[in-house]
């Protein structure tokens, strides 16, 4: 890419609300309510989780300088460290798990909608017009120029976050203090509390690589993407903190164990009905700006390997803006076909599945990313401080990678390595197709 394109590209604040937007779904807007059944004691297993993520970022940020200018984050990392093979899986399994994710945030920003539009949970059909307007209408946004969609993250990303800051805020005005106690309401030890807490929260983290995905994209990627994924990372994790330790210190832990809308709940005892609505108002926004921002990345990732000839050609086609435009729509097609799948009578389980089924595929290139930098820091000469500091730093990575695939359970890693392994017949297709062409 020409300096020219990359002046054109995602600045820092663009490629930071990349960072926050995708990982900061509608999903966080239930989580107090989640943790709320372990008490107080759930906020140390949002620091733990929260710690895993920021080394991790740290490692994203260090590879983003290392692998410099070259897009596909996990995918152009694995390859740099470990050669094809690595790279595709990564990239095949990676690019599955986006396209299906896609259509669980469709469908969660529906939901979200539905506050507004009731008839959207009565109505299957209105239900799917919305979910593939929202597809289709954020495709064609991304098929425009990438700045049109960092415009867009941007945008989404700020309003999605103000009424949680309004909450951090105004919420210790109405704090009480009692509502964590007992510090550990559930049946199980204060070690393995924190535990369970730690990973149902790690989830929320997922997206941490965001900024280093469209590299070739971004204005200066060497400094750009290594701050973004940082500032991005510890602005997500104060949000996330602070945010669930408000909602507690003001709903009892017993009512807010039962509450659907948490924050909706904490900005109704601050202002009344409208605050509730802004909290909806904001969930929704909240999905959409993913749906944005994955859709973005969707396009990216299939384009870096098609560029080193491990996916097809057509991927690599770029239109007039310089976007990936037949990547983009592929994705959304399928992302609209397994959305389907949810509204269809019968196949609801097999939407199901297909989460579970790309669990795996979501975590695995934090583990490969972590051992790519090991290898890349290992090859260098460097002296015995900084190699003692590579190694805490690399090790914690893929220790916490590790612990979150563990704690994915056995059903979604099982069948999370058999969808990698069933890229393996299209690696040696691409193999096969290179040579004849050479």
């Amino acid at each position: 890419m020409n300096k020219t394109t990359r002046e054109k590209g995602l600045g820092l604040w663009m490629s930071t609300s990349l960072v926050v937007g995708n990982m900061v779904g509608a999903g966080v807007f239930l989580m107090p309510a989640a943790l709320a059944t372990y008490g107080g004691i759930s906020i140390f297993g949002w620091i733990a989780s929260a710690t895993g993520a920021l080394v991790l970022a740290k490692v994203f940020s260090k590879l983003s300088v290392l692998v410099a200018n070259k897009s596909g984050g996990p995918y152009a990392y694995t390859k740099a460290a470990f050669g094809d093979f690595m790279g595709f899986l990564i990239a095949w399994g990676y690019w599955i798990s986006i396209w299906v994710s896609n259509a669980a945030i469709a469908i969660a920003f529906v939901s979200a909608l539905s506050v507004f539009i009731p008839i959207l949970e009565e109505s299957s059909f209105i239900s799917i017009i919305t979910a593939l307007s929202a597809i289709w209408f954020l495709t064609w946004l991304n098929s425009r120029d990438i700045r049109e969609s960092g415009k867009m993250q941007l945008i989404t990303t700020v309003l999605k976050l103000a009424p949680l800051v309004l909450i951090i805020f105004g919420g210790f005005f109405f704090f009480n203090v009692d509502n964590f106690l007992p510090l550990n309401a559930s049946d199980t030890s204060s070690f393995g509390a924190i535990a369970i807490t730690a990973t149902m929260t790690l989830y929320a983290f997922l997206g941490i690589e965001s900024a280093t995905i469209p590299a070739e994209n971004v204005q200066n990627p060497k400094k750009t993407i290594a701050r973004a994924t940082m500032i991005g990372t510890i602005v997500t994790t104060i949000i996330y903190i602070l945010g669930t330790v408000a909602v507690m210190g003001m709903i009892p832990m017993l009512q807010l164990a039962q509450s659907p809308a948490p924050f909706a709940d904490a900005m109704g005892i601050m202002t009344g009905e409208w605050g509730r609505n802004l909290v909806a108002a904001g969930a929704a926004i909240a999905a959409f700006g993913a749906l944005n921002g994955w859709i973005l990345v969707m396009g990216q990732v299939p384009r870096a390997s098609a560029k080193d000839n491990l996916f097809p050609r057509i991927f690599k086609k770029e239109n007039s803006n310089g976007m990936p435009i037949l990547g983009i729509i592929i994705g959304s097609a399928l992302t609209s076909l397994v959305m389907l799948m949810n509204y269809s009578e019968g196949l609801v389980g097999k939407f199901r599945f297909l989460i579970l089924l790309t669990t795996l595929c979501t975590l695995v290139p934090y583990l490969f990313t972590s051992a790519a930098y090991l290898l890349i820091m290992a090859e260098k000469k460097l002296g015995a401080n900084k190699r003692w500091s590579v190694i805490a730093l690399g090790g914690i990575a893929f220790l916490f990678s590790l612990w979150a695939i563990y704690g994915a359970g056995e059903k979604a890693v099982f069948w999370g390595f058999i969808l990698l392994l069933t890229g393996i017949p299209f690696y040696i297709l691409m193999k096969k197709r290179n040579k004849e062409v050479d």
